[in-house]
């Protein structure tokens, strides 16, 4: 029996004074995936007036989306976009490079990929 292990894990980090959302994506990511992990995420940003939000997002082990997953990303992007003033992307494979590019169309802040998760926390820290 074939194990496929997907989906969103989502914390809370600090480095200094500096606090930032990660997120580490695995396998092929379901709308399923994002029925749980949207309302957690609506939740968390619900509280705060004004949120800006630094992000890190390792997708080193993310395989893509299903269609109506890739769907559900984008509406994610699309409500919460302004929200964000820096997000990281710690990939290894070029369509994730692309899809970087392409995030910073619907993303009020900087997004910037990376293949080194050192570097990534470095800028995604700096004030």
């Amino acid at each position: 029996m074939a194990f496929q292990q997907h989906g969103l894990a989502i914390g809370i980090n600090r480095t200094g004074d500096t606090f930032f959302l990660t997120l580490k994506a695995v396998g092929k990511l379901t709308h399923e995936d994002y029925e749980i992990i949207t309302p957690v995420i609506e939740s968390a940003l619900a509280g705060v007036k004004k949120p800006t939000i630094n992000a890190l997002i390792d997708g080193t082990k993310l395989e893509g989306w299903e269609p109506r997953a890739a769907w559900d990303d984008f509406k994610l992007g699309i409500n919460h976009g302004s929200q964000f003033k820096k997000i990281a992307i710690v990939g290894n494979k070029k369509w994730q490079q692309v899809a970087a590019k392409v995030g910073t169309w619907f993303v009020g802040g900087q997004v910037k990929y990376f293949e080194d998760e050192t570097e990534a926390l470095g800028w995604v820290t700096e004030h």
